[in-house]
């Protein structure tokens, strides 16, 4: 079995991320495609992982567009986000139908008060732990589509804290995506947890590995932003860059995303620590920002452990 759509599937829907995510990938795809290893189509029997998956825009993309790519392993440490995957994966039919039941009782207030006071009531009930697992997936999903600018936070404690969005009709249950990713999903290993568990399943020949972590502030007066209640400090960051040692002496081609970091002495961060890999900036937009006006094209960086031509 392979991903690759056929000529008559490209003219439907096509996999893409079913959830809005802070620093999703969706519009540095074309380069982040480019910095991929120049032989890469050339290899059979792909093993492609992704331990910090997210929303996943590079995961269907890849999975999509590359036919020699015949498993991969996705992994996330936000326990919800992993748990919506393994539904799509396996029982795309209950989360539609628990969605669709969301969107209609949504959709039939009238108000932005009314839609506020049932958005707090869904936050309270997915915070306070009282829905099923599969409720708790589609209630994930609502939440996404109906918060503040489709943000994941949470507090100390754990708890989303994310305000509603005001947004009048939101795209609630996007069943064409929910199936088009099932379809995708099906020879993919999903797990929840610390990014180094992957490491027991890699694959026996060509493995390649895209990593998306949190990144680190661009300065020492940024903020985190937080996908877990875990901060992903900088000695969350050099632990890193010794795992990516590791896959680089099991030869596994590892790309790695993250921000142009400027450390307290003026100097580019990741260029220090990262000193034996290959690095290239790419401009990204971030859409995260609350202010259109400042959403503005910030230079992140690729790090490699293979030479690229670009």
């Amino acid at each position: 079995m392979h991903y690759c759509m056929t000529e008559e599937q490209n003219n439907k829907i096509i996999a893409k991320p079913f959830v809005k995510w802070a620093g999703g990938k969706g519009t540095l795809i074309k380069q982040l495609i480019e910095h991929l290893p120049s032989n890469f189509k050339d290899q059979q029997n792909v093993t492609y992982i992704e331990p910090f998956v997210g929303g996943g825009a590079m995961l269907f993309y890849m999975l999509t567009h590359y036919p020699n790519i015949k498993h991969a392993i996705i992994n996330d440490v936000n326990q919800d986000l992993i748990n919506c995957y393994q539904l799509i994966k396996k029982d795309p039919i209950k989360l539609i139908t628990l969605l669709k039941c969301l969107r209609d009782e949504f959709y039939q207030l009238t108000s932005i008060d009314e839609q506020s006071k049932y958005y707090y009531q869904k936050r309270k009930k997915y915070n306070n732990n009282e829905l099923s697992i599969e409720e708790r997936a589609a209630c994930f999903i609502f939440l996404n589509k109906t918060c503040f600018n489709g943000l994941y936070r949470v507090n100390t404690s754990g708890k989303f804290n994310v305000p509603f969005g005001k947004y009048k009709t939101p795209k609630i249950c996007d069943e064409d995506v929910i199936m088009a990713d099932h379809k995708v999903l099906q020879n993919v290993d999903i797990f929840s947890g610390e990014y180094n568990n992957i490491t027991k399943h890699l694959g026996k020949k060509y493995n390649f590995i895209y990593i998306d972590p949190p990144y680190r502030p661009l300065s020492e007066s940024a903020c985190f932003i937080e996908y877990t209640h875990n901060i992903f400090n900088d000695t969350e960051q050099e632990k890193l860059k010794i795992y990516c040692d590791m896959l680089t002496q099991k030869d596994c081609k590892v790309m790695q995303s993250n921000s142009n970091s400027i450390d307290n002495d003026g100097k580019p961060y990741f260029v220090k620590l990262y000193d034996t890999y290959h690095i290239n900036q790419v401009k990204a937009h971030r859409f995260i920002n609350a202010h259109a006006g400042k959403r503005e094209k910030e230079t992140e960086l690729l790090i490699m452990n293979y030479e690229t031509h670009q």
